[in-house]
């Protein structure tokens, strides 16, 4: 048996157009090197309707953009529990970051996409080793993320290049190198909190 519903669906970005300003809630989601990620969500339960399901389903539907840049919006459903808070929500729709992130590491500074494969055997194997890089690299930066905690995967590199045979500078030239960098990201971490200090 399947039931039907009197109510009118309705397209998402036409009911985010009838929401009034005070309807977004304001949240800040995680620190940046350009201060916090602060955002404005919308969070409504709805109900969808699977083909294969008789009965409809509640979901979360999560609808996010950012301040400053009030133009891109993200939409998301989720299946998580009705007690989720909207924080949480949002902070899940916003993990796509780092994947984005671990992607651009990968091919940058550990050779995801330098290979000539011609069969999937050789493909699996270079990704695997490319994964495995990965995962030292990480281990690194949680072991060390207490004394060098904006430690990137580019650091490790370098320092693997001076500590390894065929050596391009002296390791104590690296670690100044590597604490210039710091200072800078550091700065701008800086700067970007004092401008969000000022315009709050």
């Amino acid at each position: 048996m399947r039931y039907h519903s009197d109510a009118q669906p309705i397209e998402v970005r036409k009911w985010v157009k009838k929401q009034p300003e005070s309807a977004w809630r304001r949240k800040t989601l995680r620190s940046t090197t350009k201060g916090g990620l602060i955002v404005e969500v919308l969070h409504r339960k709805v109900w969808l309707r699977d083909k294969h399901s008789p009965t409809p389903n509640c979901w979360h539907l999560i609808v996010r953009r950012e301040v400053g840049s009030p133009g891109t919006i993200k939409y998301s459903l989720s299946n998580a529990p009705a007690a989720t808070s909207v924080v949480k929500l949002a902070c899940m729709q916003a993990q796509r970051f780092w994947i984005e992130r671990a992607f651009q590491d990968a091919k940058s500074h550990i050779g995801m996409a330098q290979y000539q494969a011609r069969q999937w055997q050789s493909w699996h194997r270079h990704m695997g080793l490319v994964m495995m890089a990965m995962l030292f690299m990480l281990q690194e930066r949680l072991e060390h993320g207490n004394t060098h905690p904006l430690l990137s995967c580019y650091d490790i590199q370098v320092l693997l290049a001076t500590t390894l045979p065929d050596r391009r500078a002296s390791q104590e030239e690296v670690m100044r190198q590597i604490r210039v960098r710091h200072q800078q990201r550091q700065a701008l971490i800086d700067a970007a909190n004092r401008a969000h200090g000022a315009s709050s």
